[in-house]
């Protein structure tokens, strides 16, 4: 059994930070994703489903707004896994599964989501994969239920005004990097080394992605528009964007 992490929480922070250096309205994307959520669940108590969920940001958002939701994390990352298992505890089902393999929904404790719901996450996964993922979403979603999908997703129309953007977002995050004001991804991943419960889980974490994570697929948004109409959801549409980056949501 992998040792209790004591201080769950500055992890979290510190993923956090490290995340919100690559996407500034992180806070403002995440809440617009729970607006969906509230919109879908009518007040009550949202079953949500934290697809690739990480360290459980999206999770804990929800766990706060929704108190009684009940909540369930699927990721397949070790180090990611400890710091939400340790930082969730009873307040969520956490399921380590691989969502390259189409078996990652018998590893759920039940279907019938209201939301599933998933941020900078899936753009890991080939075309492919991610348009049959689509598919596979939708049979665990209760009829009427939501996905989400917040991402890296620029506009077909503005190619020239996106490649902006994303320079002077770049520039910024270089400046904060000079600056010390917050740890790149490598430096969040070479301070995690040192950690005396986390650190040896890095060993399990290379036999997971032996030939590393990051694709970095990153199509336009309306791929994902076709893919999912393809899908089978009923409704897709664009809930929110900020830049280059968009959500899109999709109703079973």
């Amino acid at each position: 059994m992998t040792p209790y992490l004591t201080e769950p929480r500055a992890w979290q922070e510190s993923w956090d930070r490290q995340q919100e250096a690559y996407l500034p309205d992180r806070e403002h994307r995440l809440a617009a994703v729970l607006d969906v959520v509230d919109a879908v669940a009518g007040g009550g108590a949202p079953r949500v489903l934290d697809l690739a969920g990480g360290t459980g940001s999206i999770s804990l958002r929800a766990l706060a707004r929704f108190p009684g939701a009940e909540v369930t994390l699927l990721d397949l990352d070790p180090v990611l896994l400890a710091i939400a298992t340790a930082s969730l505890g009873d307040r969520a089902a956490i399921v380590n599964a691989d969502l390259n393999r189409p078996e990652w929904t018998a590893a759920l404790p039940r279907a019938g989501f209201d939301a599933v719901l998933t941020a900078t996450a899936l753009h890991w996964l080939t075309p492919e994969r991610l348009s049959t993922l689509y598919a596979e979403i939708r049979t665990v979603l209760r009829p009427g239920g939501v996905l989400v999908n917040a991402d890296h997703m620029p506009d077909d129309g503005l190619p020239g005004l996106t490649e902006r953007l994303v320079a002077r977002a770049d520039a910024g995050r270089d400046a904060r990097y000079a600056a010390g004001a917050v740890l790149s991804w490598r430096d969040w991943w070479d301070r995690l080394a040192d950690d005396p419960v986390l650190g040896p889980l890095l060993a399990q974490r290379r036999a997971v992605y032996p030939d590393g994570h990051h694709v970095e697929w990153l199509p336009p948004v309306s791929w994902h528009l076709e893919a999912l109409r393809a899908a089978g959801f009923r409704e897709v549409g664009t809930v929110w964007r900020g830049g280059a980056d968009a959500a899109v949501a999709a109703v079973a």
